[in-house]
């Protein structure tokens, strides 16, 4: 298991306040009760920021005829809807609810050309509010491969304060690269032709790289 390049500063921060924290409360503190419950509580919050910004070590698939799933979470929508930002028209949404448990790295569904890479600003609905697609702050990406084009969302929840993405328009990118992280619990929205033969079903657990969301 390796720690994500995003948590580093993170992880020093938090293990620096637990330590100034601790060391306050052995200073001024006689109680060895008082003392035991701070270091246990210190050493669980910062084995899940550890934790949080974990990328485990898996076998991934790599089949160019479909679309894999960008992040690990549970499907929380598949519906057919209209796409405002980019193609403007109806289209297949998949989208995926990551909790503050899950691996918070995001990769490319498909391999292609990036044809969009667009940041929002916006509100912090909780990450399963229906307007948190449109209204949120969120990174949209579109890889073309020939086959289809397919959008992907990135949407900050009610406790993600950043999007990482790391693609620019014109690169190409392979399936399963890492195309970006997510700070805390938030989402990742598919957008996918009208007529994709959809492989998931509602809060099925998906994760990334692994399972297959549709068949182009």
């Amino acid at each position: 298991m390796k720690i994500h390049r995003e948590g580093l500063a993170t992880i020093l921060l938090t293990f620096v306040v637990l330590a100034l924290i601790n060391g306050a409360v052995f200073y001024f503190s006689g109680n060895t009760l008082t003392l035991q419950i701070i270091a246990a509580f210190s050493l669980a919050l910062f084995l899940f920021i550890i934790s949080f910004f974990r990328i485990p070590n898996r076998e991934m698939k790599h089949d160019e005829a479909l679309v894999l799933a960008p992040c690990d979470g549970k499907v929380v929508v598949i519906e057919e809807t209209y796409e405002p930002e980019y193609f403007k028209d109806k289209r297949l949404q998949v989208s995926i609810f990551m909790s503050p448990a899950n691996v918070h790295v995001n990769r490319n569904p498909i391999s292609g050309q990036v044809k969009l890479s667009q940041y929002h600003s916006g509100k912090y609905l909780v990450a399963w509010h229906p307007k948190s697609s449109t209204e949120n702050e969120r990174h949209t990406v579109v890889i073309g491969n020939g086959k289809a084009d397919v959008l992907v969302r990135q949407i900050a929840g009610a406790l993600a304060r950043r999007i990482v993405n790391y693609l620019k328009a014109g690169m190409d990118v392979t399936q399963n690269e890492e195309m970006g992280f997510i700070k805390f619990g938030s989402r990742v929205d598919l957008y996918l032709p009208i007529g994709t033969q959809v492989s998931v079903q509602l809060d099925q657990v998906v994760r990334a790289g692994q399972t297959v969301i549709a068949t182009l």
